[in-house]
């Protein structure tokens, strides 16, 4: 198959271009015409898709669930928003709750679904603060234990690939040390550690910070906190929700103008609510949500943020349009870096000869034309 565009976005700039798909990757890359193609977009963006590393649900579907067929109904429509990849995510629970999350994950990965690319496991939590505990059930956050974590990652078949971390509770670093000796992100977060703390992290290989500005300890200047290493670590990637509701607009251009176009990621940290109207109630972590008339999630009880209902073509919106943060830096946080933090640079995050088959074709308000996902059609 042959797509074309006036305006693909290869090498941080958008070029008329040509790109031939075969068996769920990019072939070829070719001078824009419009002979022999099979669908010439004309003037719509042509961008890589999106890739989306904390995410706890949607359409009624949470990780905790352990439901197979929520999870396929998941990966099946998240590309409505550009979505070609994603971490399903974990909220803190009893270990048989998440045990069997992360079972239901590694069998679905196992035996087969449509749409999006599951790329394994984000686990948040249980190894948390209680200070920064957010929207986590405080009554099953407990110390970071290697063992429990090894039996958490056996019943995952190994698919546990990104964990947030309270590192300053993670005595000698032990479960960091392991966790990235093997390959599994540790991102420090829902954390009360003070920038000294952070850089030791840093220094022992955690490379990823949790929403940032959210579940963090704060900034003072003279006591900077993880959130003033979010910003003076330039080299440390951190994921933020750009819903415009958790951080502000200006919080946003902030944050990103600080860290560059190559650090910061984009991140919906939504929950089963996403997909549902205004007045729906869940459970999420065993506590009732409500969704607002802005699409912002609340624990009723408290009227606290819970996760998000954000979907990434949005966010990219929101940055651009919002925070006046550069598109390439925009694009960037949901697509190259990312797959650079999973460290999968070399199969996503580009529109490339080898790599993956992941486009978004964008109209110009940002809302999704079609999505491609490992070469195919998902709308």
């Amino acid at each position: 198959m042959r797509i074309a565009s006036k305006r693909v976005w290869i090498a941080d700039q958008f070029t008329p271009a040509v790109i031939e798909l075969e068996n769920g990757i990019i072939k070829n890359v070719l001078p824009y015409h419009q002979d022999k193609v099979d669908h010439d977009y004309g003037n719509l963006r042509i961008v890589p898709g999106f890739m989306d590393i904390h995410c706890h649900g949607a359409y009624g579907f949470d990780t905790n669930d352990a439901h197979q067929e929520g999870l396929r109904t998941w990966t099946r429509n998240i590309p409505q928003e550009g979505v070609t990849s994603f971490l399903a995510t974990t909220i803190t629970q009893s270990d048989d709750v998440l045990l069997k999350a992360v079972e239901n994950v590694a069998a679905v990965m196992e035996e087969g679904y449509e749409g999006a690319e599951l790329l394994g496991i984000h686990m948040e939590g249980p190894f948390l603060a209680q200070e920064f505990k957010g929207a986590q059930p405080e009554q099953y956050i407990v110390s970071p234990s290697l063992e429990k974590f090894k039996k958490f990652q056996d019943a995952a078949k190994g698919n546990i690939r990104y964990m947030t971390l309270a590192t300053e509770n993670d005595k000698n670093f032990e479960l960091t040390d392991y966790c990235v000796k093997n390959g599994v992100v540790i991102s420090v977060g829902h954390s009360a550690a003070t920038y000294e703390e952070t850089l030791m992290a840093w220094a022992h290989g955690a490379s990823c910070m949790t929403h940032v500005f959210n579940g963090m300890s704060r900034f003072h200047h003279r006591e900077n906190g993880l959130t003033g290493a979010a910003l003076r670590l330039r080299t440390m990637f951190g994921e933020v929700i750009c819903d415009g509701n958790h951080v502000t607009p200006a919080a946003l251009n902030a944050y990103f103008l600080s860290k560059g176009p190559d650090w910061p990621i984009m991140m919906s940290d939504s929950v089963m609510a996403k997909g549902t109207p205004a007045g729906s109630r869940f459970l999420f972590g065993g506590q009732e949500i409500e969704v607002y008339e802005d699409g912002s999630a609340h624990i009723i009880e408290t009227g606290g943020l819970a996760g998000s209902t954000l979907r990434i073509n949005e966010g990219l919106k929101i940055l651009v349009e919002d925070a006046l943060v550069p598109f390439n830096y925009a694009l960037n946080a949901c697509t190259i870096n990312p797959a650079r933090c999973l460290h999968l640079e070399h199969r996503k995050g580009s529109i490339q000869t080898g790599k993956d088959a992941d486009l978004v074709v964008l109209n110009d308000d940002y809302s999704v034309h079609q999505t491609y996902a490992k070469g195919r059609q998902c709308l």
